[in-house]
């Protein structure tokens, strides 16, 4: 007579540990992604830093306006092409990222539902007899929230699908126009 709220009391403890191994497995992804980008951010800073010292060294040095203008000009192609590579890196980040907090969260909502499956099947076998149409109602409608939750993970994968070919085509459309201007 005690089972099935001790069958619900595990399940509910069951839950929370499964949220909490979700939000902690995607605050420790969060703070991997970050970590890249701050990486790539002083990597960044570095190389700039140091590339503009010898420009401006190099600038100085020019003789005439016309060495100082081929100089400028010559500079300006290495830099676009370090811009390009900065947001494909950075792109490659984000988009990493929201791999693996796909990944994370749909390993633990998979292992959730079939927790909460077997609570329903294992509930629906002590169920009190004329409470079928409810046991059939309820698993309907997990039925239908999992059905839910795959259509919002379908859509979510080609949002960010979307937004890694969006991100690709702004670098390549840049580095079209950064090779036209280099050309003239």
């Amino acid at each position: 007579m005690f089972a099935i709220p001790e069958q619900f009391s595990n399940a509910t403890k069951a839950n929370f540990e499964s949220q909490f191994a979700l939000f902690s497995s995607l605050t420790n992804k969060a703070f991997e992604g970050v970590e890249k980008f701050v990486d790539l951010n002083i990597t960044a800073a570095k190389a700039s830093l140091e590339e503009s010292s010898v420009a401006t060294k190099q600038l100085l040095a020019a003789k005439d306006p016309q060495e100082f203008f081929t100089l400028t000009a010559a500079q300006a192609q290495p830099a676009a092409e370090k811009a390009i590579a900065y947001g494909r890196h950075l792109a490659s980040i984000a988009s990493g990222t929201g791999a693996e907090f796909s990944k994370a969260a749909e390993s633990q909502i998979a292992e959730t539902n079939r927790k909460v499956i077997s609570l329903v099947d294992e509930v629906s076998k002590n169920a009190p007899a004329g409470s079928e149409s409810a046991v059939a109602l309820f698993k309907s409608a997990l039925n239908n929230a999992n059905a839910g939750y795959e259509q919002f993970t379908k859509s979510a994968k080609a949002a960010a699908e979307t937004f890694e070919a969006n991100v690709n085509a702004a670098v390549n459309q840049f580095t079209t126009a950064a090779n036209g201007a280099k050309k003239q």
